[in-house]
């Protein structure tokens, strides 16, 4: 999974990623290597800012 450009840093996915694999980077959040690509995070955006 990955975040695109297109991230608002709502922080809505930070909450539905059961792994913690979302965290801060800078202004934006960014997906760590602990992704076990389930696709929470992407379900829960509502800028459809996270893509496979």
């Amino acid at each position: 999974m990955k975040i695109t450009d297109e991230c608002i840093a709502c922080g809505a996915c930070v909450d539905t990623c059961p792994v913690s694999a979302i965290v801060e980077a800078g202004d934006k959040y960014k997906i760590t290597d602990d992704c076990t690509e389930c696709g929470a995070c992407a379900d829960s955006c509502p800028v459809s800012a996270i893509v496979a």
